[in-house]
């Protein structure tokens, strides 16, 4: 069964505990990054005692993020068919698995602020599951033989924060994707047991601002599932322990892309024109977050067996 933990700050220091019930037991390994946690716990050479009177109460405590830079962030656009549709895409075309990246920069706890920069005006949210890799992919994986329990270590929840004005007129995705603040992660990193990841498709993510829901689905939607994108990731890249993959957001984002008149009208104008008027229509899209917002998320299966925490968020002016 999966075991959950946190990093976090108490006292002026730093460590790594795992998550009991309600309270946290310290590690006191001090401020390790995520991939030396990892290879420690595949050694073995973590045992805490689930007994131990050295516990700590989680609300005395400043949850950080699970994931440390640097890392490589690697993310999937449109893999939800829903999600496909509102971003201006037709998945019966889309026949390809859209891969980019994030920066690591951008990294931030779970619980806290998220802050909108000052040329910033549609700031928008994407709950995610967020994979960590184990064990180095340095050469293909076959998609039909190999077993993708050997390769994802843990499970952790993120929000792929996106400014949609400089994302998309500008054509700038990564830039878009990576101000600071701009990938909450966690709280929880869920250390998976092999038996564990037949559940990873029955988890469920929603997503709340100011208490109205705004996402909400089951990982079972994605249409390249980790298995097949891991699979498809190793033929291009090389990933080490401790990369992530952030593997694509539901429908229900502030973004919706126009109608297809509009589309086809915005098409015969200049691209500076066309980009004007698709932020002023965005502009008219309430769902795009404020200052003051407050963004909740969770993810986990119905009966409780995966749980990755939830996300409090806070949005502010910078």
């Amino acid at each position: 069964m999966a075991k959950y933990f946190v990093r976090f700050q108490y006292k002026n220091q730093i460590d790594w505990g795992m998550v009991v019930g309600g309270n946290i037991l310290p590690l006191q390994f001090g401020d390790k990054a995520t991939k030396d946690i990892l290879a420690d716990l595949q050694k073995k050479s973590i045992k805490p005692n689930s007994k131990s009177k050295n516990s700590i109460k989680r609300e005395l405590v400043k949850v950080l993020s699970p994931i440390t830079a640097p890392c490589q962030v690697i993310c999937q656009g449109a893999n939800y068919k829903k999600h496909s549709l509102e971003s201006g895409l037709d998945p019966k075309s889309k026949t390809y698995n859209l891969f980019f990246t994030k920066s690591d920069f951008s990294l931030t706890s779970a619980i806290g602020d998220v802050v909108r920069p000052k040329h910033v005006e549609l700031l928008d949210y994407e709950i995610e599951l967020g994979i960590v890799f184990g064990k180095d992919i340095a050469t293909p994986l076959n998609e039909k033989s190999y077993n993708p329990s050997d390769y994802i270590a843990a499970l952790f929840m993120a929000n792929d924060i996106s400014a949609r004005d400089i994302q998309l007129p500008q054509l700038q995705w990564y830039k878009g994707k990576s101000y600071r603040t701009f990938f909450p992660a966690g709280p929880i990193l869920a250390v998976l047991e092999p038996e564990d990841y037949k559940y990873i498709e029955s988890l469920e993510l929603n997503l709340t601002v100011n208490g109205k829901i705004r996402q909400s689905a089951k990982a079972n939607q994605m249409v390249f599932p980790p298995k097949e994108s891991i699979a498809e990731l190793s033929s291009f890249t090389h990933i080490r322990v401790g990369d992530v993959l952030l593997t694509g957001t539901p429908a229900g984002c502030a973004l919706k892309a126009p109608g297809k008149l509009k589309q086809i009208f915005a098409s015969f104008l200049p691209e500076h024109k066309k980009w004007k008027l698709f932020i002023k229509g965005q502009k008219n899209r309430t769902e795009y977050l404020q200052p003051g917002d407050t963004i909740k998320a969770t993810i986990r299966t119905a009966d409780g067996r995966l749980d990755l925490g939830e996300q409090i968020l806070r949005v502010k002016q910078g």
